[in-house]
């Protein structure tokens, strides 16, 4: 087994959610938020109303568990990758089947989303709360008062089963925006790299990262924005009787354009975030193989 793929995943999520995490506030607020129609006027009226806090609302949760979820993506990768190769009767040094790759990453966000779909309700809920909490009427207060407080919440008022609401839609979200971020990256780098036997340079790290994120994200942007709905149906008024009823009812309402809310905020979010996140983990991972 791969532990060190686990190791270095686990940095390089969180590195990734330190970078990201104000435009994933914004993004999620333009996706769920009928009244904001643009990228500039979210950022306008949190500013206004929350300060600079309001960017960071809820992130000490997916700090700790996207470290967790990216630990278990890169670690599954990594193995489900390996056992692939091995049934393939290949030698351990023989380059990787792309189709490989692909069912790896597939693997790898499938397997996360028993870890992430709690975490990532808390996450938006918390940054869909404009609210600060201040003063002492209890009706301009807001609902969560942070992480523990929301997870607690929504598990007395909406089950255990509250807190994958959506992981339906998170799981058609991950499974392939993983396959094809993991995909892209290997092939980029693939592509650049002058010496196939050799590690990828650290540019080439960098760029196959950023566009790997883009990529996933092009991809799984639909399912996200159904998500991010589904899991905020229900704090004021229930819109949604279910996955296919959410997809029907935002694209009667609002056209098809609906489903791609967010698409290019994701993209320039995604760049910056994923190409931290290779690059940590390729920092990480090289230093523990030269360690072992």
């Amino acid at each position: 087994m791969h532990v060190a793929d686990f190791i270095a995943g686990s940095v390089g999520g969180a590195f990734g959610v330190a970078v990201g995490y104000p435009l994933d506030t914004v993004k999620v607020r333009i996706q769920t938020q009928r009244k904001l129609v643009g990228v500039w006027q979210c950022i306008h009226t949190t500013c206004r109303n929350e300060g600079v806090y309001g960017f960071y609302k809820g992130m000490s949760m997916p700090m700790t568990t996207v470290s967790i979820s990216s630990s278990v993506v890169f670690g599954t990768y990594r193995n489900a990758l390996q056992v692939l190769h091995h049934l393939r009767g290949k030698s351990a040094d023989a380059p990787r089947a792309k189709q490989d790759i692909f069912l790896a990453g597939f693997a790898g966000g499938i397997a996360q989303v028993s870890v992430m779909s709690p975490a990532d309700i808390v996450k938006v809920r918390l940054q869909c709360q404009t609210q600060l909490y201040q003063g002492s009427d209890l009706k301009s207060r807001p609902k969560y008062h942070g992480p523990v407080h929301c997870l607690l919440t929504i598990t007395r008022e909406e089950g255990v089963l509250g807190l994958y609401k959506g992981a339906g839609a998170l799981a058609l979200r991950d499974g392939p925006s993983f396959a094809t971020y993991f995909l892209v990256y290997n092939t980029v780098c693939d592509c650049l790299s002058l010496d196939k036997n050799a590690q990828p340079e650290w540019k080439v790290v960098m760029l196959a990262g950023g566009l790997a994120g883009m990529c996933a994200w092009s991809v799984g942007t639909p399912m996200d924005v159904i998500k991010a709905r589904l899991q905020t149906d229900g704090v004021g008024k229930r819109h949604y009787r279910g996955f296919f009823h959410c997809i029907t009812e935002s694209v009667r309402t609002e056209g098809t354009a609906v489903l791609f809310k967010g698409l290019m905020l994701n993209c320039v979010r995604a760049f910056p975030v994923n190409m931290a996140v290779f690059a940590m983990y390729e920092l990480i991972i090289r230093f523990l193989r030269t360690k072992s």
